[in-house]
């Protein structure tokens, strides 16, 4: 079953309002320096594109879009279920990008409709490839903690996302935010909603769920990327997370 659609169309300058049901991927091919974009709005905003840039939308996004040339675009839309395989939710509003895409993105981008008609296995293999691919880079940006608007805490959460194979205490944290270790753990859990290790801990299991899907590496070999020294322990909290082990998680 085909779970990625891809169509290359010309249209006439203009544009309109947009409606997208699933996570799509736009391409432009042409320049547009007047290019126009609102979701979720009809607030427009200037956004200029050149050739090979483009926008990441996540599913249920509407809004407007605006040109004023001749627009020759490919959009790549994804199904909600190849997402989840990789760990990622289609609705997420942080999967929002506009602007220059990564060079394996638009590759992928560029094949997916002459492969319409290859064998099943090849296609879905190439899916999950890309799949795989679109969850890393889109992970790669650092994550909007809603409500954390103090730049102390900002470096926190930068500090624990660069730092997720070590060993990370407490004082580590409260330093890079140049607070005390009982007034940065009050202010970072009425920031996120959650204890710094809590944090972490959830952290370190979605980037191992990521891994378990997209490499083949062991399932040792991941605990220990993600900062865990003793896999018995990995497999506790990663069971209490995602409610299966990961190698049932990685078999599904």
């Amino acid at each position: 079953m085909t779970k990625l659609w891809s169509t290359t169309s010309k249209l006439a300058a203009g544009g309109g309002a947009f409606a997208l049901p699933r996570l799509t991927i736009g391409v432009f091919h042409s320049d547009q320096p007047t290019h126009r974009l609102a979701v979720g709005s009809d607030r427009r905003r200037l956004s200029p594109l050149r050739k090979d840039q483009g926008w990441i939308l996540p599913a249920q996004s509407e809004g407007l879009c605006e040109y004023d040339s001749e627009l020759n675009l490919t959009t790549v839309s994804v199904d909600a279920v190849l997402l989840r395989d990789v760990g990622l939710d289609a609705t997420d509003l942080r999967l929002q990008r506009v602007g220059l895409l990564d060079p394996l993105i638009l590759q992928f981008a560029a094949t997916f409709q002459s492969i319409s008609n290859a064998d099943r296995l090849y296609r879905q293999t190439m899916e999950q490839a890309f799949a795989a691919h679109l969850a890393q880079t889109l992970r790669q940006q650092r994550p909007e903690v809603v409500g954390i608007d103090d730049g102390r805490l900002r470096r926190a959460v930068e500090f624990i996302h660069d730092h997720l194979a070590q060993d990370i205490a407490l004082d580590d944290l409260a330093d890079v935010a140049a607070m005390s270790p009982f007034h940065f753990a009050r202010a970072f859990k009425a920031a996120t909603g959650t204890s710094p290790l809590q944090y972490i801990i959830a952290a370190r299991i979605e980037l191992a769920r990521l891994k378990l899907r997209s490499t083949g590496l062991s399932v040792a070999q991941i605990a220990h990327d993600v900062g865990y020294g003793d896999i018995s322990r990995f497999g506790q909290h990663f069971k209490a997370r995602v409610g299966v082990t990961p190698a049932a998680w990685r078999a599904r």
